[in-house]
């Protein structure tokens, strides 16, 4: 699949450097793949939780969430934000 948003994944990394290799595998296991649906989708990522309409990856260890609109039909994830557990858990990114 192809991603969109990677500029807000490198800036996340930069941000928090724990973070880049929690990162990086989520990249690469993304590209490495093609979805056809959210099933798929689970089985390379367990924790992958669909909060309508975005898929909710826990990154490095569910220390940060990845927040994305996943199109399986064009084969494209359209990185949204990613925060901090805290900053999920805020809500403020549901609206």
């Amino acid at each position: 699949m192809r991603i969109l948003g990677r500029d807000t994944v490198q800036a996340f990394m930069e941000r928090y450097p724990d973070s880049e290799s929690s990162l990086k595998s989520w990249v690469q296991a993304i590209e490495a793949n093609s979805f056809k649906h959210l099933n798929e989708l689970k089985q390379t990522f367990g924790s992958a939780d669909y909060v309508r309409p975005y898929i909710v990856f826990n990154i490095s260890g569910n220390k940060y969430r990845l927040i994305a609109l996943v199109n399986y039909q064009i084969g494209a994830v359209f990185v949204e934000q990613i925060l901090t557990h805290r900053e999920y858990d805020r809500g403020k990114w549901r609206k």
